[in-house]
């Protein structure tokens, strides 16, 4: 019955309305949380589905067609927050070994994955990763029609329609944003700028030359952020950028 049901929707290219709502209820993390209490905030089937989906879309098409990010670590098979580290650490060392100076940006974007734009993610499937036809359709039902109530004790409350964003506890969700973000990468390469990814952390970098003036340093660095925010403001809504700086020179190593 199962295999029938995953078979149906992706044949007729349509998410059933019960797989699209959510049920969030808000824990803390901790490790002495009871995994009892950790409930599921999609359907059983529904994650089945998304499972199904989203080893399709990687393996069959994504990989194969090497339409990833080589710099985005997250969600990849072979790659996780530990290749992340290792790259920048390895980097911003080299660096320092040729008595250069490194200077590191790092950029967290607030909830990003409750801020994409459903047609703007439609129109990045079609048109920059090649996804069409039926699989297109799929994708747009995936992503109309959302709603989710948020549970505390027995008491639930009224759902609302998810218009922006990508689904919480999803299997798709998270790799859907590495997908929509993938332009900010290009950003800091045109700027010929070092940069590595995992999710929506992203670290963007340089070495600095000997006798190199800072001011040329900051300038390039900021025109970089500059092309970055305004990609946030037209493609993501109503998101908040932080930044942290940190340099290094070849006295200290980095933390």
């Amino acid at each position: 019955m199962i295999t029938a049901i995953i078979n149906k929707s992706l044949v007729e290219s349509k998410v059933p309305l019960s797989f699209k709502k959510a049920n969030i209820r808000s824990l803390l993390k901790k490790p002495n949380l009871d995994k009892e209490e950790l409930n599921s905030v999609l359907p059983f089937l529904s994650k089945i589905l998304e499972k199904l989906v989203a080893k399709r879309l990687e393996e069959t098409h994504l990989s194969s067609q090497r339409l990833h990010d080589n710099l985005q670590s997250a969600y990849r098979a072979g790659h996780s927050t530990e290749t992340a580290l290792l790259k920048v650490h390895h980097d911003i060392a080299e660096a320092l070994d040729r008595k250069c100076m490194a200077a590191l940006v790092l950029l967290d974007l607030s909830a990003a994955f409750d801020v994409i734009d459903h047609r703007i993610l439609q129109t990045r499937f079609e048109h920059s990763f090649g996804v069409t036809r039926s699989a297109l359709s799929w994708i747009k039902s995936y992503l109309s029609d959302r709603s989710q109530c948020v549970a505390i004790g027995m008491t639930t409350s009224e759902g609302k329609c998810l218009n922006f964003g990508v689904p919480q506890g999803s299997a798709l969700g998270p790799r859907k944003y590495c997908l929509y973000s993938k332009p900010i990468g290009a950003i800091c390469s045109r700027h010929n700028l070092l940069y590595n990814c995992y999710a929506d952390d992203t670290q963007v970098y340089m070495a600095i030359m000997p006798k190199t003036s800072w001011s040329d340093v900051a300038k390039k660095l900021e025109a970089c952020l500059a092309d970055i925010s305004t990609w946030i403001s037209t493609k993501v809504i109503a998101n908040t950028t932080h930044l942290i700086w940190n340099c290094f020179s070849p006295a200290t190593q980095p933390r």
